[in-house]
């Protein structure tokens, strides 16, 4: 009589039910069927609209108001006809005809830890030579060092204590040696990340320009884990070529927008690893979002509506676990700064009155209201606008909540009225959480609305002469 075969005894029985798999995101959602509709045909109505909502904002910018009353030479932008080429526009167009060639099937074939630093040195190539259309000087080295830029206000600090003391003081217009715009306009975050480059041998344009750009493109690389955490590895590949070519680029090389841009989009990714899991130290992650959204509310006072964001982590992750640690892992910057003298609430009241002494008594809301939006078609291209209308087609998702808080946070500051104007750079922290959008067009018309997206960076980059 033959014996059964043995069973090890760390196997399980036989009739034990198979081990849960891992939770991850769940599976993205398809459009709802609606009769007689062409999605990609719809994707081209929507675009369409876009550019015409563009077009009627630089058209009544130009023919209904005085450029002293709107404050702008180019409006919605803040920029001036000036076309031109430079040193960057052969590398740009190399760049824009490779990623879109073979970006895609680079996206979908490259490991995970091979795609995540192509992303980044893609991103970062692509918005060093739009830069460099503008020339060495002008489009990177001098950028940071116009008379409202940080670096003005450099050598002006001698004594961290003192100047976070008096920082306050020196907001308003009228007040004796008052800040220049950039500076009297953020909390003094902004400021001293620049006071401690120089400290460590790192002053000037240039350095500035380095920093800026450096970890300003690395927010491509938050977006990608951040999406791979809540919507899954598919759709954070189909999104990497768009997140890559975005033509938000222009203005985030080189600005200090592009630096509070990666400091948001690098809290709102650990978040979202902490939220659903995909971090071995889901309670690590959450102190360091916490971390860095508190050393963004001293970057930038508007910057506290990417709690919008955050929500939306939060709610497509299912989960309020990491708050906790998230507000524990904010509370350092806020103690420090306020124990040094700086009481974020009273800068902040203070900056709104600065705020309309300046540009902002003058620009008008009626017009700024709409055309601030107007002024974001560029900033996200037309694949982006594509894709938010295929994402308003469906019933539910981790995508479609991430979208949702962007676009909330975008709307908040909208209707405030601080941010009249110059919003393609403000806004930036915002805009960058709707480029995955792009990541809901169909394949086969992928290559094309990369290429749309590479066409309106490189147009306005050699039309304009954007500043700020």
């Amino acid at each position: 009589m033959s014996t059964p075969p043995t069973r090890p005894e760390s196997a399980p029985p036989p009739d034990a039910p198979l081990p849960a798999p891992y939770p991850g995101p769940e599976p993205e959602p398809r459009p709802l069927p609606r009769p007689g509709a062409r999605g990609p045909r719809r994707d081209l109505y929507a675009a369409g609209a876009a550019a015409v909502l563009f077009a009627l904002a630089a058209l009544v910018g130009h023919l209904l108001y005085d450029s002293e009353i709107l404050r702008l030479r180019w409006p919605p932008l803040y920029a001036r006809w000036l076309p031109h080429t430079g040193p960057g526009t052969p590398a740009a167009l190399c760049l824009a005809v490779l990623t879109v060639a073979y970006g895609p099937p680079l996206a979908r074939r490259l490991p995970w830890r091979h795609l995540l630093p192509a992303a980044w040195g893609g991103a970062m190539a692509w918005a060093w030579s739009l830069a460099l259309v503008d020339g060495w000087d002008r489009g990177a080295a001098g950028r940071l060092t116009t008379k409202y830029e940080y670096l003005r206000s450099v050598g002006d600090v001698h004594d961290i204590g003192a100047t976070l003391r008096t920082f306050t003081d020196r907001i308003l217009m009228d007040s004796p040696d008052n800040w220049p715009a950039h500076v009297a306009g953020h909390p003094p975050g902004a400021l001293l990340t620049f006071v401690g480059l120089d400290r460590i041998g790192l002053g000037g344009g240039a350095w500035a320009a380095l920093w800026c750009v450096t970890i300003g493109t690395s927010a491509a690389v938050a977006v990608l884990v951040a999406l791979r955490a809540l919507c899954g590895e598919g759709t954070a590949r189909r999104a990497a070529p768009f997140l890559v070519l975005a033509p938000s680029v222009v203005w985030t090389a080189v600005s200090a927008d592009g630096y509070f841009t990666a400091v948001a989009a690098w809290a709102v990714a650990l978040l979202a690893l902490s939220a659903t899991g995909a971090s071995r130290a889901p309670r690590t992650a959450a102190l360091g979002s916490g971390v860095l959204f508190g050393w963004l509310a001293y970057l930038s006072y508007g910057l506290t509506l990417m709690a919008a964001v955050a929500l939306a982590v939060l709610v497509a992750a299912r989960t309020a676990r990491p708050v906790p640690y998230v507000l524990l892992g904010m509370l350092p910057c806020a103690v420090v700064f306020t124990a040094a003298g700086f009481w974020w609430y009273e800068g902040y009241t203070t900056l709104v009155e600065r705020y309309y002494q300046g540009a902002a008594g003058v620009r008008p809301y009626a017009y700024y209201v709409w055309a601030n939006l107007a002024a974001q078609v560029p900033v996200v291209g037309l694949a982006v606008v594509a894709g938010l209308r295929r994402a308003a087609g469906l019933r539910r998702g981790a995508l479609v909540v991430l979208l949702a808080g962007a676009l909330c946070a975008v709307l908040a500051a909208d209707l405030s009225g601080m941010s009249k104007a110059e919003t393609e750079r403000i806004w930036l922290p915002f805009t960058l959480w709707l480029l995955p959008a792009a990541a809901l067009l169909p394949a086969s018309a992928r290559r094309w609305w990369l290429a749309a997206q590479a066409a309106v960076a490189l147009t306005v980059n050699h039309l304009l002469f954007t500043g700020w």
